[in-house]
């Protein structure tokens, strides 16, 4: 990067670390170090759900998504606005009445403490170990930038979060997460625009979606349905999987996951709740949808113009001199043969020549199928040099772009963009950890009698080793290829039992402690071993865990009678 690049970057990068510490004075214990007094507004609630939603991996790996899959990711927010809508309902009036700090202290006035333990610490897991990935995300950037080892720029990234997430609480959280998304916003509309500007003459936004269309990178829906086909259970991202088990996914995130529940319970009252809840749900796909669209833009741009052999630059120091110089001959030759049939195509469109549009669009399509067969070729020969090498290079493809062809000033500010995007969504996890841990274990169960002083103290202690713990299992996450698919699965195995949990609190008041506690562990494992035996793709993890505590929890409330509990809530 340039100077300018660099000056950019970091006076953004302190600018947002001073915001949040300024605000941060302000949290002296634990009401408002994790609940800000419940003093934020609607707006707020909705950047912070946002913010924390749209992390580094998001800006980073999604584009690289789109432009390897197609647009059809989107289709994974899709149940999105209905679960936003069960919760408001539900959930957000429950969790006000109790003034709960976490979603699982309910779960201790429905059933019992050690129900209220399993739930926290399977959300504990899961968050901790995707917060991991969250870091690696932008460590893989300074990675890039300065030449560092993967594991000490996570040692550098991590360190940094957790001073800057020490210092604060959720209000500190929440105000520099409406800074961050404002920077975000403003630079991807910008990286989006440069884009299309950088396209050849003759080539516009419509051109460019075209082609991009007519190469299947514009596959927003995809509506088939055979339920008799093993592989269309497999099939990741379809409108199905997007509406059913978005929709699980969804209300499990933000029901039961306290890096989200903790974002909603900042707020005044519940109407403030609920209109951060239904904003979002009708704000997050329109935004993914957008982001995606840079990536369908980017392939676009490649067509038109030389892309690499391997985005990961990295890896090509795994190659030997004379074995490079043979692949980027014919990444070269191929990349003139794209360019020129993607002219073609766009100029066989602009007159409106069928037989031309056709012709010229099975000759790029078999270019470009060359391409990747090329790519192919080339990660398995990284491979026979390294075999711990991580070859899946998606989420470098958005990098490359910004690095190597926008100008100066917009690749600072677009690198800024992904570091606060990892800051926001990070900052906001760590928390939540903390608070879990602190309310739900140390508070209720291990040291019961101290000051509130004495909890708020802990709290950035337990913050720290939360951030410990993110940075370890972020130097394993290299292997983890999109990492954005890597977050949502590992999310998947986790919250459809917890999902399960609440739904059997709040609907079915004659299922007792025993039932659900048994069940929820029985569903835990049913999901993990359907996951490694690949039977469903990811997303029916979250239905399938969901509705397999709720008949177990049947099975066995019928079986064992009804037990001796506390009253339920009505």
């Amino acid at each position: 990067m340039s100077y300018i690049d660099w000056f950019v970057l970091i006076v953004t990068l302190i600018a947002v670390i001073a915001y949040g510490i300024y605000k941060s004075t302000h949290e002296k214990n634990l009401d408002s170090y994790f609940k800000s007094n419940n003093s934020m507004s609607w707006f707020l609630i909705l950047l912070s759900i946002m913010g924390t939603q749209a992390s580094a991996i998001t800006f980073l790996s999604a584009p690289g998504q789109a432009y390897t899959d197609g647009m059809r990711f989107v289709q994974y927010y899709f149940g999105l606005p209905f679960a936003m809508i069960v919760l408001c309902i539900t959930f957000v009036p429950i969790f006000h009445k109790l003034k709960v700090y976490t979603a699982y202290e309910f779960l201790e006035h429905r059933f019992d403490l050690r129900t209220r333990a399993l739930t926290s610490i399977l959300f504990l897991v899961s968050r901790g170990l995707s917060t991991g990935i969250s870091i690696y995300a932008p460590s893989i950037i300074l990675s890039s930038l300065l030449g560092w080892n993967i594991y000490l720029t996570n040692l550098i990234m991590g360190g940094l979060l957790i001073i800057y997430t020490i210092t604060g609480g959720a209000k500190a959280v929440a105000y520099t997460q409406m800074q961050q998304l404002f920077i975000v916003f403003t630079g991807m509309f910008l990286a989006g625009y440069m884009v299309v500007k950088l396209m050849p003459e003759g080539i516009g936004f419509t051109e460019a979606i075209d082609v991009a269309a007519r190469m299947g990178k514009m596959n927003t829906i995809v509506t088939h349905i055979d339920l008799t086909d093993s592989t269309w259970w497999k099939d990741k991202y379809n409108l199905w999987s997007g509406l059913i088990g978005g929709f699980f996914l969804a209300l499990s995130y933000f029901g039961t996951d306290q890096s989200q529940v903790g974002r909603y319970l900042t707020a005044k009252d519940i109407k403030e709740s609920r209109m951060g809840l239904l904003m979002n749900g009708l704000v997050k796909v329109p935004m993914q949808y957008l982001i995606l669209l840079v990536g369908a833009l980017v392939f676009a741009f490649y067509l038109f113009y030389s892309s690499p052999v391997l985005f990961n630059e990295k890896l090509n120091s795994k190659l030997s001199s004379s074995v490079l110089q043979d692949l980027n001959r014919r990444q070269d030759s191929l990349n003139a043969a794209t360019k020129a049939y993607a002219l073609q195509l766009s100029n066989a469109v602009k007159v409106d020549a069928p037989e031309k549009v056709a012709k010229a669009e099975l000759n790029l399509k078999k270019v470009v199928y060359a391409k990747e067969e090329l790519r192919k070729e080339a990660k398995s020969l990284v491979k026979v040099s390294d075999l711990t090498a991580d070859t899946n290079d998606t989420n470098y493809i958005f990098l490359y772009f910004v690095l190597h062809h926008l100008p100066k000033g917009l690749v600072g500010l677009l690198i800024a963009v992904i570091f606060l995007s990892a800051w926001g969504s990070i900052a906001a996890a760590l928390n939540s950890l903390s608070s879990s841990t602190v309310i739900d274990l140390y508070k209720r169960m291990w040291v019961t009698t101290q000051s509130d002083t004495h909890y708020y103290r802990v709290s950035k202690w337990i913050t720290l080793f939360w951030g410990v713990f993110c940075i370890v299992t972020a130097m394993f996450a290299t292997k983890l290829g999109s990492l954005i698919e890597a977050v949502n699965i590992l999310g998947s195995l986790f919250y459809g039992t917890m999902l399960g949990i609440f739904v059997v609190a709040f609907y079915l008041k004659k299922v007792q402690s025993v039932a659900v506690f048994y069940a929820a562990i029985a569903a835990e494992i049913a999901v993990i071993v359907i996951y490694i035996a690949e039977i469903v793709s990811f997303l029916w993890l979250n239905v399938i865990g969901c509705l397999m505590v709720v008949a177990a929890s049947l099975i066995i409330q019928a079986a064992v009678g009804k037990c001796k509990n506390k009253p339920t809530i009505s």
